[in-house]
């Protein structure tokens, strides 16, 4: 969304907004917590077994690739976040 569309939103409009940001923030602290376990196991794992392949690396890139594209969404949500500060809602 448009930092001018959200100028034109009401305060209740965008108390709804952030009250539904904070949800996907949470939701993506776990899912990125989760991800990041994942990576910790597999690693362990790798270091623990007798046979090093190297071909391991390859699916362990998969998390680290949804772990940056979850970074990555979080920095679209500044505008929103802006707006709020503004008008003082919180």
């Amino acid at each position: 969304m448009d930092k001018n569309e959200l100028y034109k939103l009401t305060n209740e409009e965008l108390l709804v907004k952030k009250k539904k940001l904070n949800n996907s923030k949470i939701f993506h602290a776990t899912i990125i917590g989760f991800l990041i376990g994942i990576l910790i196991f597999g690693f362990v794992s790798w270091g623990l077994s007798s046979e090093k392949r190297i071909g391991f690396i390859i699916p362990m890139l998969i998390p680290v690739l949804f772990i940056y594209r979850m970074m990555k969404s979080k920095n679209k949500n500044n505008d929103l976040e802006e707006v709020l500060r503004e008008r003082q809602l919180k």
